[in-house]
């Protein structure tokens, strides 16, 4: 049975895969309430649906190219329901290739992502990194995200925390049972990054009913591919006077740092 508009499968009680989204057609996609956002309930989190995103990137065009950078700008609120992605070649070439990628609904754009892909070389004679390796899941303490954001995006998630993270500074993992679409593999890199946007709830700053940062943007370069599975972060959070924020995080896989993430934020204090 279809989705009504701007609804979750799963939002009047009925049965829902347990998976971020249901294929609908070739480019069309229906969402579950395991990817409803934790602002306001008819929406999508950015963490999954970027990971769609990019998931139908590595699916509709695959290379032997590895992706270097994927950013994702928020035009809109990311409406629950149906919605299709639209994927395209901007700049083609042997060793470097940019792609595009928009999430609609309708005639409306909420998500427009460009992803660098590069070609593969064998460096590991001068591979090296200033980034502190994270200590393993099993050494960090549960953390109850869902104690301080709702949506089901939330629920789907076990995450795991240091005991001397602070507000706005601290070292997370995280990992889901969910695979992005019903029946079908995550691909490799999206896989990862389909959980990367969860930053900027990990070690908030204030609380999310007293002051309102959403972020309008994602931005995570790689230095490797990622082994998706548990996603570490060693986030920082920063508000600035003037309404503008930035959380960014370091991330790690279970072999160690793999990356960078960004997320611009709006910031308005006493707003909901």
């Amino acid at each position: 049975m279809p989705a009504a508009p701007n609804l979750h499968l799963g939002h009047a009680g009925e049965p829902y895969p347990d998976a971020f989204y249901v294929r609908r057609g070739e480019h069309g996609f229906a969402s579950t309430l395991h990817s409803q956002g934790a602002w306001q309930p008819g929406e999508q989190h950015l963490a999954p649906a970027s990971g769609l995103v990019l998931a139908e990137v590595e699916r509709r065009l695959p290379s032997d190219k590895l992706v270097s950078r994927a950013s994702f700008d928020v035009l809109g609120v990311i409406y629950s329901g149906e919605f299709t992605i639209d994927v395209r070649m901007v700049r083609p070439g042997r060793s470097i290739e940019l792609v595009e990628a928009e999430m609609r609904h309708g005639d409306r754009t909420s998500i427009r992502a460009r992803v660098w892909r590069l070609a593969s070389s064998d460096t590991t004679r001068v591979q090296g990194t200033e980034w502190a390796t994270l200590p393993p899941p099993d050494a960090m303490q549960p953390f109850p995200l869902a104690s301080i954001w709702e949506g089901g995006y939330i629920g789907s998630l076990e995450a795991r925390q240091d005991k001397d993270a602070r507000p706005g500074r601290g070292r997370s993992w995280i990992r889901t049972r969910c695979p992005l679409v019903a029946g079908e593999a995550d691909p490799p890199v999206a896989g990862f990054l389909k959980l990367i946007d969860t930053a900027n709830g990990l070690v908030v700053r204030e609380r999310p009913g007293d002051v309102f940062f959403a972020n309008v943007d994602l931005t995570v370069h790689f230095l490797r591919e990622p082994q998706a599975g548990w996603v570490g972060f060693d986030t920082r959070v920063s508000f600035g006077p003037t309404g503008l924020g930035e959380t960014f995080s370091v991330l790690s896989d279970i072999h160690g740092p793999v990356g960078t993430a960004a997320q611009s934020l709006t910031v308005r204090a006493g707003e909901r």
